[in-house]
């Protein structure tokens, strides 16, 4: 769920403003004012819309280690951290740190997730009819610690250490859950290694105006580093951005997640959210596989304003050889509108609403483009 929320920084300032380089990676981007410090660290108010948490809101910061010496992008090493609520009532504290060694030749991406969520579940399938919906909550604790090489000048590889500990407090009693005896639904624990590898030409991460990002993962969840059941799941993300004159460009997004062996529901593919299937509730449908396309046309008709229309299908399946039947192809289309927040500056606040089939439609309203 934390991947579908969109940080909205309305009121954004610092608490020890001191110069710093930066690129597009990071959440807060200010002008230099002095170098005479070792860190920065910016305050940062979040509020959000989705229709997983409804409003949600909070606070947090982003620490930026200054004086470092990278030749990749202007890279800082930073930690990001953030405590959030939501009217739906879930509570999330995360903290994320990126550091940089050698110039940027190596660096550790690693995340921390503590979450008390109630979350809607319909069951397993391409198929589940919305009479399904049942609420369950659940406490979850997450760690994931990657540590990357960088092949300049945009490909970077390495290998990532993944803990999840997901205690479900409560369930429907005679649902789906529990009466279908459903993988993980009283405690899951998955825990691995996998692989990571990135090859990103983007001129920015957040908005991007042209170029590629090309990512492939494998990830292995073990019995022997404690997980409940041992499975493999399999992750390729390609997009590209491509220029139509000096306004407006087409973006695309081919998105396939394949699962094998003992999944519980956590872990499974989830189609919808406000990233990859706008149009559809986060996790409305799961299963061990699923693929995404998106077309995403942007037109930047102000400096400051931009309009979005996008399409995309997708669908999830128990097998590879179950997708593309028409009937099963899962729709959605939708307009949306993006604002600079500031001048020169590619950080946008953006509103999307999507549209799916048999009544599926989501409002989404954050920072930053989908994808």
């Amino acid at each position: 769920m934390k991947k579908t929320i969109l940080y909205i920084s309305l009121l954004l300032f610092t608490c020890t403003v001191f110069g710093q380089r930066k690129d597009e990676n990071n959440l807060v981007k200010i002008d230099t004012i002095s170098s005479t410090k070792n860190y920065q660290l910016i305050a940062i108010p979040i509020a959000f819309y989705t229709p997983e948490t409804g409003f949600g809101f909070g606070g947090g910061g982003q620490l930026f280690f200054l004086g470092e010496n990278n030749t990749y992008k202007n890279r800082l090493s930073n930690i990001l951290f953030s405590g959030i609520y939501t009217l739906n009532k879930q509570l999330m504290f995360e903290i994320t740190p990126q550091i940089y060694f050698g110039a940027g030749d190596y660096f550790i991406d690693a995340h921390y997730l503590l979450e008390v969520y109630p979350n809607l579940f319909w069951g397993v399938g391409n198929n589940t009819p919305d009479e399904n919906e049942e609420v369950y909550n659940q406490t979850t604790h997450a760690v994931n610690i990657a540590f990357m090489k960088r092949l300049p000048p945009d490909l970077s590889f390495g290998f990532q250490f993944t803990f999840k500990n997901h205690e479900v407090t409560e369930i429907q009693e005679g649902g789906i859950l529990e009466s279908q005896n459903v993988l993980g639904n009283r405690r899951t624990v998955v825990a691995g290694l996998g692989a990571v590898f990135n090859f990103d030409t983007r001129d920015n991460t957040g908005s991007p105006n042209k170029g590629f990002y090309y990512q492939a993962k494998a990830h292995f969840s073990s019995e022997i580093f404690g997980a409940t059941s041992g499975f493999n799941k399999f992750v390729l993300d390609l997009r590209e951005y491509l220029p139509i004159g000096e306004r407006s460009l087409l973006a695309f997004q081919l998105y396939s997640e394949n699962n094998f062996g003992e999944v519980p529901f956590q872990a499974l593919a989830s189609y919808g959210g406000g990233n990859r299937a706008r149009g559809y509730f986060f996790g409305r449908f799961l299963d061990k596989q699923m693929y995404v396309s998106q077309l995403e046309y942007r037109w930047r008709f102000k400096s400051r304003w931009t309009l979005n229309a996008f399409a995309l299908a997708g669908e999830v399946a128990e097998r590879p050889e179950d997708f593309f039947s028409i009937k099963n192809i899962k729709p959605s289309v939708g307009l949306g509108a993006r604002f600079r927040i500031f001048k020169g500056k590619d950080t946008w606040l953006r509103f999307d609403v999507g549209s799916g089939v048999d009544g599926n439609s989501g409002i989404y309203f954050g920072i930053n483009e989908a994808f």
